[in-house]
């Protein structure tokens, strides 16, 4: 299974597109990281609002706004059990068979 939600050397516009096209609340995803070489990005969707900056979450009530992401961050940083729960992998066969029946590329590199 985390061979299917790792997209390798994939970049961040390309992971917030799959995210926003196939993800769902609880979604993420694995990729290479761009400043660390043999390190690995855990990304999660993060949403915008005129309430503030929140992690997505299965329930919409419980969400937790935040004024700046800066203070979403330090959220995290001091409270990891309000972290958003990953519920979701962004598995690469579901988005290539999606993309099979639009006729569309791949939109990530394998390894």
């Amino acid at each position: 299974m985390l061979q299917n939600m790792y997209y390798g050397q994939i970049g961040q516009r390309d992971v917030e597109w799959l995210l926003g096209k196939y993800g769902k609340d609880g979604s993420f995803l694995l990729r290479d990281s761009q400043s660390e070489r043999g390190a690995l990005c855990l990304c999660v969707r993060i949403v915008h609002s005129p309430q503030g900056w929140a992690l997505e979450t299965e329930n919409k009530e419980k969400i937790q706004w935040f004024q700046s992401l800066d203070k979403l961050i330090e959220s995290c940083k001091e409270t990891p059990h309000n972290m958003v729960p990953l519920l979701y992998p962004l598995e690469k066969s579901h988005v290539n068979e999606e993309k099979r029946q639009i006729g569309a590329e791949s939109a990530y590199m394998e390894m």
